[in-house]
């Protein structure tokens, strides 16, 4: 846990000394749209069974669609919405035990922390930041989880988006990897 906050503090002091203005002489882009999909790995209501019974986790793959505002060059806004599309997965005792997958909403605020000029028209980005998610459970009830993500964007062109990230969920104790390809308008 304290790696997890020393790693989150030393990412934000480099925002303090991250590029102010676009190695890539483009267009202002107000916000960026994407379609991704990201995979969790742990599941909270089966954390007493898997550190009992050494359960196997299998990941959850999921849709995520996300909505990123840029207000400023080195801060981004997003608005994520993930659904998953299977329920989620444990072996246990040599049986798959299912459980039902929630959907989640979150929102928050990534740091763009390097940039990396590739040639005249890419570049590679590396953002991170807290973000907040809410998901309703499977006993109907709201969860609020802070969240630390990171990832690392293949802009090329105008709007071309591709990216590669990861994420923490604290509240949840979930990891996550999400990739995707989004549009810069």
């Amino acid at each position: 846990m304290k790696t997890l906050l020393f790693i989150s503090i030393c990412a934000l002091n480099f925002t303090l000394w991250s590029q102010t203005n676009d190695s890539i002489p483009v267009k202002k882009k107000h916000f960026e749209l994407s379609f991704g999909q990201s995979l969790l790995f742990i599941s909270s209501s089966k954390q007493a069974t898997i550190a009992t019974d050494e359960a196997i986790v299998l990941p959850t793959s999921a849709i995520l669609l996300s909505v990123e505002f840029r207000p400023e060059k080195r801060m981004r806004i997003p608005v994520f919405f993930n659904l998953a599309k299977e329920s989620k997965q444990f072996i246990v005792n040599g049986q798959i035990v299912n459980e039902k997958a929630s959907p989640t909403i979150g929102t928050g605020a990534l740091f763009n922390v390097l940039n990396f000029k590739i040639d005249k028209n890419s570049k590679i980005e590396v953002e991170a930041g807290p973000l907040i998610s809410c998901l309703i459970d499977t006993k109907n009830s709201v969860r609020f989880a802070p969240i630390l993500a990171a990832r690392i964007k293949i802009l090329r062109g105008e709007n071309f988006i591709m990216y590669l990230g990861t994420s923490y969920s604290i509240g949840i104790n979930t990891m996550g990897l999400l990739y995707g390809t989004g549009s810069g308008f």
